[in-house]
């Protein structure tokens, strides 16, 4: 999952980025909301994490400038404006959730994983196919009935098929969702990264769960228990 952090707080904001990223999570940051707005408007991303207090644009207006735009990633505000009318305004301008400063690192990750399974349509921590199982709270595998060891990136690449299952999912779009900006990608990243997963499901002797679409790119066919159906995009 890719998220973008528009916090004009440099030392919070990298804070922030070095725990979503030893989460697992791929993240862009920016420290204005002219710039936030940019990256919000041009990039899909899965959440985007915004402050209030913001040069150049202020968040709320940041906010409903990309609502009005049919921006429909999930929006989480940080803010120390603590006030009941500060939380309704915020959530009433287009936010999904609304968490005051100061606040503890797990309780942020809580609400960035419940806003993505919530807007995957995901129903439960974990979701499964056959004897594949993926616990999305704590970023784990099974294949077979036991637990497969993924790197960070093979696991976001899973994880974002599996909650994409049933729709055909481009190269270009696994890269945008799985990899940060400021990240090189190689020309064969994903193909490599499928690869490995195959192997180690094979490995567990689960065959066949990610199709290849040529020219195209990948797909896991099916509805996996504990996601609701998803209309094709």
């Amino acid at each position: 999952m890719r998220l973008l952090i528009v916090e004009d707080s440099r030392r919070l904001r990298e804070s922030l980025a070095d725990g979503l990223r030893s989460a697992g999570y791929a993240v862009d940051t920016v420290a204005d909301g002219k710039q936030g707005l940019i990256h919000a408007r041009t990039t899909n991303y899965d959440l985007i994490i915004l402050d209030i207090m913001l040069p150049e644009l202020d968040g709320l207006a940041l906010l409903r400038q990309f609502r009005a735009a049919q921006g429909r990633a999930p929006v989480l505000i940080l803010s120390a404006r603590d006030r009941v009318e500060h939380r309704v305004e915020g959530l009433r301008s287009g936010a999904d959730d609304y968490l005051i400063k100061p606040f503890a690192l797990e309780e942020l990750l809580a609400r960035v994983e419940a806003l993505c399974r919530r807007s995957k349509g995901v129903t439960s921590n974990t979701v499964r196919i056959g004897d594949v199982e993926l616990d999305l709270a704590a970023r784990r595998f099974k294949a077979g009935g036991r637990e497969v060891d993924l790197p960070p990136r093979e696991y976001a690449v899973l994880e974002y098929l599996f909650v994409n299952a049933g729709r055909a999912v481009s190269r270009a779009e696994l890269e945008e969702h799985v990899y940060a900006s400021d990240k090189q990608v190689w020309s064969n990243a994903v193909d490599s990264a499928i690869a490995a997963i195959r192997r180690k499901l094979a490995h567990a002797g689960v065959n066949n769960l990610i199709e290849t679409k040529r020219g195209y790119g990948y797909m896991v066919a099916g509805v996996p228990a504990g996601m609701q159906a998803q209309e094709s995009s």
